[in-house]
């Protein structure tokens, strides 16, 4: 009896934390290095509680998918992120996430040959297209990295991330 009236008692005590939504996620912002609000976050929060989707590393569609031989085939460093970032979004989608529940990217970027070094002004101008924009206001925490090659030569970045989203009930 004793223990059926704590049984009783831990699930009155515990049934409305089991049934609270988690709290949100926590993007820490912080100033870029002209001072003004940084285009990537600090770090996120995630607290328990939320569904969390790993994409793994995905890497440009051809411009015109009948020719996929060249890295003119590809494009160049920002045509080949917002190749990416469409791919991603429609995976998101797939799973009923959307690019508002991204919060960590990995970005592996290859020195583009025209140039002689990776173009991370063209990588940002493609990231901006999606994150911090009008139809996205969220960014991510973010590493960039720069690499000697991707899988194949025509690849100039390959990007992972990581969304996160309270799950439905």
């Amino acid at each position: 009896m004793k223990r059926m009236i704590t049984a009783a008692l831990a699930m009155f005590v515990l049934a409305p934390v089991a049934n609270a939504a988690p709290t949100a996620i926590d993007r820490i912002t912080g100033p870029g290095p002209d001072g003004k609000p940084g285009m990537i976050l600090k770090g996120v929060i995630v607290p328990a509680g939320y569904e969390t989707f790993y994409l793994s590393g995905q890497l440009a569609d051809p411009v015109d998918p009948a020719k996929k031989e060249t890295m003119a085939d590809f494009g160049d460093t920002k045509t080949q992120t917002v190749s990416i970032m469409t791919k991603i979004k429609a995976l998101l989608e797939s799973k009923g996430y959307a690019m508002t529940d991204v919060v960590k990217m990995q970005a592996f970027l290859a020195a583009d040959p025209k140039l002689g070094k990776i173009d991370f002004m063209g990588f940002n101008a493609g990231f901006k297209q999606f994150f911090g924009s009008a139809t996205n206001p969220n960014t991510v925490s973010r590493s960039t990295f720069q690499v000697a090659n991707l899988v194949a030569p025509m690849f100039l970045v390959e990007l992972e991330v990581t969304a996160a989203k309270v799950p439905k009930k």
